[in-house]
């Protein structure tokens, strides 16, 4: 009979390997159709971001968490641990702020013309890549404070003094501290959280709006039909309200974690839930998006048409 870490292992490695595969396949092509100077949306760079965020946490989380299941726990030394560590804290920022920039750049851009967003909505494409840029700042300089707590399992001298991360640990703290720490990092997700349920809301109002005159415009010779906008809108409502979710899930048990002696089934729950968005994330955008299967076909036909050497 198969061992309850071994199951667990291959869920990790399973995670890692279809969500870094969905994402990387993102990645290859938003990368390829730039490169090769085809027009791409402006939405689409705020995607490739929230792919490589997720890659991101899918390979400094998920394959270290299979291994450390099987028991291999003495991989990583101090500084391969604050790197790993490192990285996926700010996979994990990153992946909220991106998701956060995606929401609001959404809901300004479906407002309507007569909205007070309208002189914001002609100027979003400058404002894409400063915001991007700010994305990737803060989680790296919000982070830079945990990087002096963190020990590989091979420094660990007394395990009472220490909380147990699978293959990484982190030194025990005063309750100041703790509580100092809590509100860093807390804070700024709850606001993003915040502003993402707001602008949800927003686009879900708007989605109603546009419904209701549909029908009321309804005739023989007029038929509703999803536009481009609508549908564009109602993906990026699917992926948030999927990342909502998961994260609120993953908060739940990590504010376990911290309230308790971590148990292994907390952790083991706990890195799972932190790992679904970004392997579901890719496979959500290939199914609800369908200008990536076209941006798919161009590339395949594109390379086709190319004469053998």
């Amino acid at each position: 009979m198969i061992s309850m870490n071994i199951l667990l292992s291959i869920a990790f490695f399973s995670q890692t390997g279809i969500g870094v595969q969905g994402n990387l396949f993102l990645l290859y092509l938003f990368s390829f159709l730039f490169f090769t100077g085809q027009s791409l949306r402006p939405i689409d760079l705020i995607l490739s971001q929230l792919a490589l965020a997720n890659s991101l946490v899918l390979l400094s989380k998920g394959f270290l968490q299979g291994l450390a299941t099987l028991g291999l726990k003495n991989l990583l030394d101090d500084i391969g641990c604050k790197i790993v560590f490192y990285l996926h804290r700010v996979g994990r920022g990153l992946s909220l702020c991106i998701t956060c920039l995606l929401s609001g750049f959404q809901a300004i851009n479906i407002s309507p013309q007569n909205s007070r967003f309208m002189k914001l909505k002609t100027r979003i494409p400058r404002y894409i890549m400063p915001s991007i840029l700010l994305c990737w700042i803060f989680p790296m300089l919000q982070n830079i404070t945990i990087l002096e707590k963190l020990e590989g399992p091979r420094s660990i001298r007394n395990t009472s003094e220490t909380n147990i991360y699978g293959y990484c640990s982190v030194n025990a703290a005063t309750p100041i501290s703790t509580s100092l720490h809590g509100v860093v990092f807390s804070l700024p997700d709850a606001v993003c959280m915040t502003f993402i349920s707001f602008t949800s809301g927003y686009k879900v109002y708007l989605l109603h709006k546009h419904h209701k005159r549909v029908e009321q415009l309804h005739s023989d010779s007029f038929f509703p039909r999803s536009f481009p906008e609508t549908r564009a809108t109602q993906m990026i409502l699917l992926l948030v309200s999927t990342f909502v979710t998961f994260y609120l899930l993953n908060s739940i048990l990590t504010a376990c974690m911290h309230s308790m002696t971590p148990r292994p089934w907390l952790l083991h729950s706990s890195a799972l839930l932190a790992s679904c968005f970004p392997m579901v994330s890719p496979f959500v955008l290939i199914s609800s998006d369908s200008q990536i299967l076209r941006y798919y076909k161009a590339v395949h036909g594109r390379k086709s048409s190319q004469p053998e050497k």
